[in-house]
């Protein structure tokens, strides 16, 4: 595992190489994710102290601890994946980011669920909305020199 202060950089290969566990722990994550945001919200406009009997409270009581454990499970995977050097970003759609390098600079690779690879990008601070689709790479060696002699 890297030190707190020391950065991975993904090259794209890196990152999809790393998808079959990212997509693992994001799918259990998204799903729990889910689940954890409609008990909160049942919590939220439970009747609580005298409206209600004490089995009743009690099994409130109950459902606010589970409540609290699984929020602990989000946090353990958000760590799985931070351990790997991958960002989560957003836990309802399993967004997350690579770091990476273009060009020299720091950028993000960006994967959500569903896709099949990681096959866009987007600066530092552009977020979702700044996904852009990777460059397929240019040929390698004579073919490429022979392409730009044909121009």
């Amino acid at each position: 595992m890297a030190k707190a202060n020391e950065r991975k950089f993904f090259t794209i290969e890196q990152a999809n190489a790393t998808l079959p566990l990212v997509r693992a722990i994001v799918r259990d994550l998204t799903a729990l994710a889910a689940d954890v945001r409609e008990r909160h919200e049942r919590l939220r406009h439970a009747p609580r102290g005298g409206a209600v009997s004490p089995d009743h409270e009690e099994e409130l009581a109950r459902a606010r601890d589970a409540l609290e454990r699984d929020l602990e499970r989000l946090r353990d995977y958000e760590q799985e994946l931070a351990e790997l050097g991958v960002e989560l970003k957003d836990y309802f759609m399993g967004l997350v980011d690579f770091p990476s390098l273009r060009e020299g600079r720091p950028v993000y690779l960006c994967w959500k669920a569903g896709e099949d690879a990681v096959t866009h990008w987007h600066e530092l601070d552009a977020g979702f909305a700044g996904r852009r689709p990777l460059e397929a790479a240019p040929p390698p060696g004579p073919a490429r020199t022979k392409a730009r002699g044909t121009r």
